[in-house]
């Protein structure tokens, strides 16, 4: 099954998320989210990073980020995400803790914590992460 992160990139020295439009032998095509614009960005000059590969580390293993987006979408409407954002280290945590309760506290650090926040706020604003609707036999819709 695709996920609305397959083509989602974070690139070294770009804020922000971009779409990936397509791939050469030596760069990415990415498209600006926000303004619909493409460009090619080169592996000589950047780093990328797909979304769809992220996880954060917990005691046992690891929680890809779209698990982890799912549980932030189900609280975003008790809590302001964006100011947790502007919020001080043990807030973020503390809001961390609740979305994902077995993370590695000494592999996950507050910069972590952030970018996540900031990615789940960036897609959710532009309507990319949508919430699971569950129907009468408990299965999950989009």
């Amino acid at each position: 099954m695709d996920s609305y992160l397959d083509n989602i990139v974070a690139v070294s020295g770009v804020g922000g998320l971009m779409y990936m439009e397509g791939n050469r032998s030596n760069g990415l095509i990415l498209k600006d989210m926000d303004t619909g614009n493409k460009q090619f960005f080169s592996v000589r000059k950047h780093q990328f990073t797909p979304l769809r590969s992220i996880a954060i580390y917990t005691y046992e293993d690891s929680t890809p980020i779209d698990v982890i987006f799912d549980k932030m979408m189900s609280l975003k409407d008790e809590y302001d995400i964006p100011q947790i954002l502007k919020a001080d280290n043990k807030s973020i945590a503390d809001f961390f803790r609740m979305v994902l309760p077995d993370y590695d506290e000494d592999r996950v650090y507050p910069s972590d914590m952030k970018k996540v926040l900031k990615w789940f706020n960036f897609l959710e604003s532009r309507n990319v992460i949508v919430k699971k609707e569950v129907d009468n036999t408990g299965s999950e819709e989009e």
